[in-house]
């Protein structure tokens, strides 16, 4: 039990590896759904991925939900609506809750009919009875219809992704973390896969959130925080991750086919410790995407080292390219280090990428064939250049 008559009817999936085919899940997720059960009428609160509908059926009938009057639908992504219909057709009396933008997509995605829908303003109440639903639109956490539902009479808070993380957890052990140091890291991963590029909507959903009377955070994926030290704990959290404050700190993601490339990555890297910068390096060929995406979050500059393949650089640099580009990272300065036989458009190719950015691009460097002592002069100009920017912001 979440609260007084606030139940817990959500899914764990421990198994699960992988997420949109393309997040790593190395602690599995959880779909988190909730019933309030009101002294007039009840609530069900986001319901969870399709592949666990009968999870979510089972769990409703277990505690003898026999009238669902409104489902709020917080997000239009199926890992939270995508059972909407299958609930409908347990629960036909009952009516969508959700804003215009959000009954649009899911229209669009599930095929609701518009008659099933009830739409909300930013800041309407609904009442349950002895229970009142407050809902406060907090766009882009992590899509442009996300908002947070405030059971006013229990102070909880239900947040959707925003403050979530994918970290499953068995709901008969508990519901509420009770680990900083166990959450953190499942946390930050999150919120450097899914709502990093939207730092600066987090701060001001942030300040929507700080501003409301609430004991519990109630998220859709991952354990619940509750008590003041742990809700602290994970608002302190996003404001750091959303922050524009950077670390004296490197991030190279690199490729290599036949040695070269990885022989300029180990010169590069020491030249760089030897100043004191903190370099965290990822072999692409094995990298996980979530590792990269969390040192991505703080680090001053980023660099993608890559060889040469049909005059372009290799496959697996433009995907870290576009990674960058799409997660619109803090970052300060970006450059492009590595190799190439007879010739290639390496620099172009990634730097036109890079153009949505505003970091500063720095000049690259481009070794023809193995490194030699001039090649190693280059890559220690660099590590140079890198140094003191990284002091200068500082």
């Amino acid at each position: 039990m979440v609260a007084n008559d606030v139940y817990y009817v959500g899914a764990n999936d421990s198994e699960r590896r992988i997420f949109d085919q393309l997040i790593p899940l190395p602690d599995g997720t959880t779909y988190n759904s909730y019933i309030i059960k009101g002294s007039q009428k009840t609530a069900l609160i986001d319901t969870v991925d399709p592949t666990k509908k009968q999870v979510l059926i089972d769990n409703l009938k277990k505690l003898n939900i026999t009238k669902i009057d409104f489902i709020v639908a917080h997000h239009g992504e199926q890992d939270h609506s995508g059972c909407i219909s299958d609930v409908l057709n347990y629960y036909p009396m009952a009516k969508v809750v959700t804003n215009q933008k959000c009954k649009t997509e899911l229209m669009d995605l599930l095929l609701i009919k518009d008659e099933k829908f009830f739409v909300i303003e930013d800041g309407q109440e609904i009442s349950l009875g002895n229970k009142t639903l407050k809902f406060l639109f907090t766009p882009w956490v992590h899509w442009p219809e996300t908002f947070v539902t405030l059971d006013i009479e229990d102070k909880v808070l239900f947040t959707c992704d925003f403050l979530g993380s994918h970290f499953s957890f068995n709901s008969q052990e508990g519901l509420f973390t009770n680990d900083k140091d166990v959450i953190y890291e499942p946390a930050k991963r999150y919120y450097a896969e899914i709502m990093s590029p939207f730092r600066n909507n987090i701060r001001k959903n942030i300040d929507i959130v700080e501003s409301l009377n609430f004991d519990i955070i109630a998220p859709s994926h991952g354990p619940l925080y509750n008590g003041k030290d742990f809700i602290k704990f994970i608002i302190n959290c996003y404001k750091e991750w959303s922050s524009e404050e950077v670390k004296n700190k490197v991030l190279i993601t690199y490729v290599s086919m036949h040695g070269s490339t990885e022989k300029i990555i180990e010169y590069f890297t020491q030249s760089l410790l030897k100043k004191g910068v903190i370099v965290k390096s990822f072999d692409l060929s094995v990298a996980d995407v979530g590792e990269i995406a969390m040192e991505l979050l703080d680090s001053a500059t980023a660099v993608i080292g890559t060889p040469t393949v049909l005059t372009g650089p290799h496959p697996s640099a433009v995907f870290a390219a576009y990674l960058i580009r799409a997660l619109r990272p803090k970052t300060k300065f970006l450059t492009v280090i590595g190799s190439y036989g007879w010739g290639g458009k390496i620099i172009d190719f990634l730097t036109n990428m890079f153009s949505n950015l505003k970091a500063e691009i720095l000049d690259p460097v481009l070794v023809k064939g193995y490194p030699k002592d001039k090649d190693f002069d280059l890559l220690d100009e660099l590590a140079d250049k890198i140094a003191r920017k990284h002091k200068a912001l500082n």
